[in-house]
């Protein structure tokens, strides 16, 4: 899934450059001078290619042993540990989101990404925040996850972990995944400009919100966008499901999908 993942993020962020004015953006580098942050960084595949698209990057993990992985595997590709004209940088560090947002403070990264975590943490709103926090006005954050409906139950959990054991059981709870819309309520109501501690303000307050409004139940490409991810069996590959398919909130995006939003500039 990993191919898929890197395709979004370097059609997002090369969008979005250009939208910013960048004209001589570089598709193989849309993150090029940018600092970039992996939550969650598992075995670093993900950190890799990002430092290979230009991202200065940092993997974090709360599991020791998945970055003693992802840093060895790193060495394989000397480039990857300082600054070359082809790479970023990379680096990794033993620590959760909340340790390094109370190490770095709020506002470090133009880019956070985190894949697969979300629907594993027992509190998502404070992981959602802490991890927008750490996001640069005018950055970005993505994520990967899995949709709360049926047919995630019969994919994920019945036939990848009960039947087939492709997936550890136990590795997934159904109702810890999280639908598309409620990533899309959360950042209707959180406030760009509120303290990590009092993300979702008082009325009163007039929050700022990631998300300004909602066209037809769909939020503006240039504040935020969900893609489905859907697996081609006769192919033994993953696609991202391309933007507008017809009916793709109904089918595309019941079970994986890619979720961007995007820091208002102050």
């Amino acid at each position: 899934m990993n191919p898929v993942r890197i395709e979004f993020i370097r059609q997002k962020m090369s969008e979005m450059r250009r939208e910013d004015g960048l004209d001589d953006v570089n598709p193989t580098r849309p993150l090029d001078g940018l600092d970039v942050l992996d939550v969650g960084c598992g075995g670093g595949l993900l950190c890799e290619t990002l430092a290979r698209l230009g991202g200065r990057t940092l993997g974090i993990d709360a599991s020791s042993s998945n970055i003693a992985i992802a840093s060895l595997h790193a060495s394989a590709d000397p480039g990857l540990s300082s600054p070359q004209k082809t790479k970023g940088s990379l680096t990794y560090e033993h620590t959760s989101v909340e340790d390094l947002l109370a190490q770095r403070g709020s506002k470090s990264f133009d880019v956070v990404c985190s894949m697969e975590v979300i629907e594993h943490v027992d509190n998502p709103a404070t992981f959602l925040t802490n991890c927008a926090t750490l996001v640069k006005p005018g950055g970005h954050l993505f994520l990967s996850t899995i949709a709360r409906t049926p047919l995630s139950y019969a994919l994920t959990i019945f036939a990848a972990e009960q039947v087939l054991r492709l997936v550890t059981p136990g590795t997934h709870t159904h109702s810890k995944y999280i639908n598309p819309d409620e990533l899309t309520d959360f950042f209707l109501r959180l406030d760009s400009d509120a303290p990590a501690q009092d993300a979702v303000p008082k009325q009163s307050a007039a929050p700022r919100p990631w998300i300004s409004r909602l066209y037809g139940g769909v939020p503006s490409r240039t504040e935020a966008e969900i893609r489905g991810i859907i697996y081609l069996p006769w192919k033994g590959e993953w696609m991202l499901v391309p933007r507008g398919a017809p009916g793709a909130s109904i089918w595309a995006e019941a079970c994986n999908y890619m979720f961007w939003v995007r820091r208002p500039f102050k």
